[in-house]
């Protein structure tokens, strides 16, 4: 039982690893088109 759950835990924690990447490159392109033609 302790497995299976581990297994879960792993499974959806890579899942929230991708999103929390997918969410934070996002940021980073929002930002970067808000702040980049400050710069030039």
């Amino acid at each position: 039982m302790a497995r299976q759950i581990k297994n879960t835990i792993v499974r959806h924690a890579d899942e929230f690893v991708i999103d929390l990447l997918g969410a934070s490159s996002l940021i980073v392109m929002l930002c970067g088109a808000l702040y980049l033609p400050n710069f030039f």
